[in-house]
């Protein structure tokens, strides 16, 4: 087995970014989801409630800002620089309590385009944020602006198999709705729920949990239009606690870099 696709996510719920190579770090990919959105509340708002964030885009830049933009060149893009003296607002996100405000320009950028008032905030430091326990969260384990744990990871072959289970009338199911971290080959489908541990390479990952998956991954990242799929066929394949399930949860144990082409060695 291999990696076979790398994909890093700059703000949370914007469309991801394919890299050659990623750095490891404790709190998952470095680049992924140290961004987030806000209403002027505070609380989180992604693409589950505002799905036109699925067609906006980030790229990072060297110096740690963001250029954000339009799937398509719609609009004017924006550099974003990171703040670095801003004060800290508060935010709803679980377990972080404040995040830094990205500025005002950013902020009327995102709510033109969201049709509400919006604010672009930064995590400052992901060590200040734990992994739930009910996510397979360890004491030490930390987090970044994601929902549930470091990294995602997702299989081809499950892949696969769930687009075999879909009915002749249901259009191929991209990886893309699943928003993993690390697609890999190989393997039967779902063995990836029962490892323990796996190596990307030189780098050692914990499995902390089967994912449970959301409304969200209804959302075409192409089209942006919603449907029931892969819910409905998950439900009735995959569907314990409650739950439809996809893809695995890992936490770094060790730190490095992965690429593509690394080999995968479950344990």
């Amino acid at each position: 087995m291999q990696v076979t696709r790398l994909r890093i996510h700059p703000v949370k719920s914007f469309a991801g970014v394919d890299v050659d190579s990623a750095e490891v770090l404790p709190w998952g990919l470095a680049g992924d989801r140290r961004w987030g959105v806000v209403d002027a509340s505070g609380s989180p708002v992604t693409a589950r409630e505002k799905n036109h964030m699925l067609a906006l885009t980030a790229e990072l830049l060297a110096d740690g800002g963001l250029l954000l933009g339009e799937r398509g060149g719609a609009g004017d893009p924006l550099r974003v620089d990171r703040p670095t003296d801003a004060a800290p607002i508060a935010v709803g996100h679980t377990r972080q309590g404040t995040a830094l405000p990205g500025g005002d320009e950013a902020d009327a950028w995102l709510s033109a385009r969201l049709g509400i008032e919006a604010r672009l905030v930064w995590q400052p430091d992901p060590r200040e944020r734990t992994v739930n326990e009910k996510n397979g969260g360890l004491p030490d384990d930390r987090l970044t602006l994601a929902d549930a744990g470091p990294v995602l990871l997702a299989s081809e072959a499950s892949l696969a198999q769930l687009n075999d289970w879909t009915d002749e009338e249901t259009p191929y199911l991209d990886m893309l709705r699943f928003r993993p971290n690390v697609v890999i080959d190989g393997d039967e489908p779902f063995a990836e729920d029962g490892w323990p541990f796996v190596d990307l390479g030189d780098v050692r990952f914990r499995i902390a949990k089967v994912c449970d998956r959301c409304v969200m991954t209804t959302i075409d990242p192409e089209t942006i239009t919603r449907g029931k799929e892969p819910i409905r066929t998950l439900a009735k394949h995959r569907r314990w606690d409650g739950q439809t399930w996809f893809g695995v949860l890992m936490v770094p144990v060790s730190s490095g870099s992965i690429a593509v082409g690394d080999a995968v060695r479950p344990s």
